[in-house]
């Protein structure tokens, strides 16, 4: 089952028996430096996109070859990162908490940000699912300004996404499953309801906690700008 120490309030029982695998990832979850996070949370994003991660990890992290090879080698001698030094174990997966956000995002405004940025404080990745055209078109009643690959292009350059995924258009719960997080949140408005998630999680076996997160800037939408602006957006 998926844990997350960040956002478990209550504390464990002393009758609870843990495998040895969770106590040692709860004893690691404590004592991983950041830049051991840094570098856990760039292969689990590259393994989702199927990359090598040692030249992300390196252009992401700022870190010498040298420095980034030394942390590897911990790693794995914790075995957080397997021996191909490229992708992370149960015990390293275990280690990071995963969340995952979704929508259209088709014009960036600050309901958006303030929404990704509460999403991100979750956990230690964030992982966004933009819709497909099509599906934003049944979502919004109107095609999206922007095709799904700028729209993705777009919400990757955000300095709290740590990957963009483009969603599937017959059942979210492939990119669930592909993802695995512990935490979906859910913004605001986004129609989905919580039950629909957690019943849609347990069909895929995926023990994940749900977050409806709340804009204090409700007023601000993109139906809402298209509304005002009308046409005369698409010159803008």
């Amino acid at each position: 089952p998926c844990w997350c120490i960040k956002i478990s309030k209550r504390p464990w029982s002393k009758d609870v028996i843990f495998s040895d695998e969770l106590k040692r990832g709860l004893k690691i979850e404590k004592t991983l430096e950041q830049s051991e996070k840094t570098i856990l949370s760039i292969m689990y994003t590259c393994q989702i996109e199927g990359k090598e991660a040692f030249e992300v990890i390196k252009k992401k992290s700022m870190f010498s070859e040298e420095a980034i090879n030394s942390k590897i080698d911990e790693l794995i001698k914790n075995q957080l990162v397997n021996e191909d030094r490229n992708t992370l174990t149960e015990i390293g997966r275990n280690s990071l908490c995963v969340v995952l956000a979704g929508g259209v995002f088709d014009i960036i405004h600050p309901g958006h940000i303030h929404t990704l940025n509460a999403a991100k404080e979750l956990g230690d990745v964030l992982v966004v699912v933009v819709a497909t055209d099509n599906t934003a078109v049944k979502m919004k009643k109107r095609r999206p300004l922007h095709a799904q690959e700028q729209r993705q292009e777009l919400v990757n350059s955000l300095s709290m996404v740590d990957l963009c995924l483009i969603g599937q258009e017959d059942d979210i719960f492939k990119t669930v499953n592909h993802v695995k997080p512990q935490i979906i949140a859910l913004g605001y408005d986004q129609v989905h309801q919580e039950k629909f998630i957690t019943e849609g999680c347990k069909k895929i076996e995926l023990d994940a906690k749900v977050a409806r997160l709340e804009s204090p800037i409700p007023e601000s939408s993109s139906s809402k700008i298209q509304k005002e602006y009308g046409e005369s957006i698409h010159g803008i």
